[in-house]
């Protein structure tokens, strides 16, 4: 559940969802744990830099290691030692960019997708009923709808075509999310939050009719599809500002894949309550630190020879003691000879940051 608390005269909000794994404060960043973890770091390293929630992904948990394999231990928070809320990804995004990348690797019909695993080369169906049944089995806190998510890019017949299958599989999913609620006799309290995606790329009267249609089905918070930037990597801030106003005030919005501190900032502006992206560890792991530098940020490549000699530390205010103690010139010589200790050392940085980043943008709404 869903409550809203504060909305200033600008639009920005702050909220709070109830989960069966706790509550979040919104507005909130999630760290992408694709496939049960966040490469190089523990549970209890995650939790540490405040980390409120974590997004899994339906299709490669699906591919490995199993379903088989987390139903067994009760659930993908066992599995992976979290215990708090998670939020599982349908899938949609990582089965049609395998399938738009290269035709080989399946098919996208009305009705399903097949698709070749990229593991094993094996066969497989995803259907809007499916995806929904693994979510459950997963046990998250918060799930997707499957939507039909093309590049920006394609034709607008093209989107069109997108926009009618997102909603209809959106009914579908909605269906199925009733259905298993029933016959898993989840109660109101412990059932999971339902969002759908709203797609139409870059055409914003698509945009606007995909939201219309999806609000007659009803969902707890709806999402913004596809990539939130254009094919040369400009941030598409007026899609997003009207997408947000196409959302119910009651529902929460979910800026799927945003982003840079920077564009997180400009979302929470524009109305948008949730964001997830690899960017914090992934940069991390290729050596580029963010930086709280007055109310904005700085970011620096360790792997740069003037840090060759710099002695200062990581980051002295940090809660880790291992940031605290521990040089610029050791994290470098770290990167210079590829040790994960230093990739480790650089995502626990950036994702404190990152959640420091959310904490101050939530102070500062009226």
């Amino acid at each position: 559940m869903f409550t809203l608390s504060k909305t200033d005269k600008n639009g920005i909000r702050s909220g709070v969802i109830k989960t069966k794994h706790g509550e979040i404060k919104t507005p909130f960043f999630m760290p992408d744990a694709t496939r049960g973890f966040v490469k190089l770091l523990s549970a209890e390293e995650i939790k540490k830099t405040q980390t409120q929630a974590l997004v899994v992904n339906t299709f490669h948990l699906y591919l490995q290691p199993g379903l088989e394999v987390i139903k067994a231990v009760g659930g993908v928070h066992k599995f992976m030692s979290w215990d708090g809320p998670l939020l599982s990804d349908s899938g949609g995004f990582q089965v049609f960019s395998l399938i738009h990348k290269n035709q080989k690797m399946g098919k996208i019909t009305d009705d399903k997708v097949v698709f070749k695993s990229p593991l094993t080369g094996s066969w497989h169906e995803l259907t809007p009923e499916k995806s929904i049944q693994i979510q459950f089995d997963l046990g998250v806190d918060m799930m997707v709808c499957l939507d039909d998510c093309p590049p920006n890019e394609i034709s607008r017949a093209s989107m069109k075509k997108s926009v009618n299958r997102t909603i209809a599989w959106a009914k579908r999913c909605k269906k199925e999310y009733l259905r298993q609620i029933k016959i898993r006799r989840i109660s109101s309290y412990n059932r999971p939050l339902l969002f759908a995606v709203i797609q139409g790329g870059t055409e914003i009267d698509l945009r606007r009719f995909c939201a219309s249609e999806l609000k007659k089905i009803g969902f707890s918070g709806y999402g913004f599809g596809a990539r939130p930037v254009d094919k040369d990597g400009n941030f598409l801030e007026e899609v997003l500002r009207q997408s947000a106003k196409f959302i119910p005030q009651d529902a929460l919005r979910f800026a799927l894949g945003v982003g840079t501190p920077e564009d997180i900032k400009r979302c929470v502006a524009l109305g948008w309550d949730m964001f997830d992206c690899v960017i914090p560890t992934r940069e991390g792991r290729h050596g580029k630190l963010f930086f709280k530098q007055a109310d904005s940020y700085q970011t620096i490549s360790i792997t740069n020879t003037k840090f060759r000699q710099d002695y200062q530390a990581i980051n002295s205010v940090s809660k880790f003691n291992v940031l605290q103690n521990n040089s610029f010139a050791f994290l470098h010589h770290l990167f210079k000879l590829k040790d994960p200790l230093g990739a480790r050392l650089a995502s626990i940085n950036n994702l404190e940051f990152y959640q420091l980043w959310l904490k101050n943008i939530n102070k500062k709404i009226k």
